[in-house]
């Protein structure tokens, strides 16, 4: 088995790796801005964890770029507006504007009809571990096809042609984590955002009543197929991380520095892997050396229990590239036994 490889699992599975697994979140913003320290880092630093490129047999119906300005059309028919070059932009104007226009709507069949070959011949490319190429998001899928304020209100009445649309989002995607399952992927790869700077967006009942059992579907998918569950999902979600463990989700990569650490410490470390990540919204944008050592230094301490702990930071929008450097640096320095 290769290192990085070795070492992903090792974390997984609380094994005492001889170093923490590193894993560099790149949005094309930074490679615009900063060419020259994305290849340093990658130089210096080099990621443990890949996502799988999404080929599929026929081109997906797509319009414009994900990360271009302009509109950018989805495979769903969802559109987005995209202010800027290097970021996704956000959906205005709801796909289903009325229940009636159910009676047309088509999940993308085309996202199912992926090329297993090609996938697996990638996997057996790299030394790294890989995760699956498409992002299963029933939530977000839902508010990208009602938007954001829609479908708030369509979880607060119940309406029937609510239950009906989150049915057929999940059949869709429990087929897409089925033929990713099939492939020689190491995990699958669920995202959906719960939480905002403070708490849930959503209440945990809400959570437990309509999306909790889809989690735990996709989770008895990949189980079947011996597959790790890597879940992101931004802001204050610790009210629901004992229940992402309980459904079967191994890696969490959520915004540790919105929560109250000592608590995650306390009551799920050691039940899961911390994907990451360095507080984004002040310390990589803003931090100084010492922040930024301190930091990474208070995730070791709390939630590593001889793994458990993926050395992940996201270069996005603000973050100051020396920062970047920094949190790997820092993360380099530390081995099985030190602080």
């Amino acid at each position: 088995m290769t290192e990085s490889r070795s070492l992903v699992l090792q974390s997984l599975n609380f094994e005492s790796p001889s170093r923490l697994p590193r894993h560099l979140w790149l949005l094309p913003w930074a490679e615009k801005r900063y060419p020259d320290y994305v290849r340093k880092i990658r130089q210096l630093y080099p990621d443990d964890i890949v996502q799988a490129p999404a080929i599929y047999k026929e081109p997906l119906n797509l319009t414009g770029g994900k990360y271009q300005s302009g509109v950018y059309v989805d495979e769903w028919g969802c559109q987005f507006v995209n202010m800027e070059d290097g970021l996704m932009g956000i959906v205005h104007e709801p796909l289903i504007q009325d229940w009636s226009d159910l009676d047309t709507f088509r999940t993308p069949d085309a996202a199912l009809n992926i090329d297993s070959d090609a996938i697996n011949r990638f996997c057996r490319s790299t030394d790294k571990f890989v995760y699956a190429g498409s992002i299963v998001r029933p939530l977000e899928r839902f508010q990208f096809i009602r938007t954001m304020e829609q479908s708030m209100t369509d979880i607060l009445f119940e309406e029937p042609g609510f239950l009906e649309l989150l049915h057929r989002m999940h059949v869709h995607f429990c087929k897409e984590v089925e033929v990713w399952a099939q492939t020689d992927v190491d995990a699958i790869f669920l995202m959906d955002d719960w939480g905002t700077q403070h708490a849930m967006m959503l209440s945990p009942e809400v959570f437990r009543k309509y999306f909790k059992p889809m989690y735990r579907d996709y989770c008895e998918i990949a189980r079947r197929y011996n597959k790790f569950v890597f879940m992101h999902s931004d802001g204050n979600i610790a009210d629901i991380i004992p229940e992402l463990i309980e459904v079967g989700v191994h890696a969490l990569n959520s915004q540790l520095f919105c929560m109250d650490i000592n608590r995650l410490s306390n009551e799920v470390a050691g039940k899961i892997t911390f994907w990451g990540e360095i507080d984004r919204q002040n310390i990589l944008p803003n931090g100084s050396e010492l922040e930024i050592s301190e930091a990474v230094a208070l995730i070791y301490s709390k939630l590593y229990r001889n793994g458990g702990v993926i050395a992940q930071c996201e270069f996005g929008p603000g973050a100051n590239p020396e920062n970047i450097l920094r949190v790997f640096e820092c993360w380099n320095h530390l081995r099985k036994g030190k602080g």
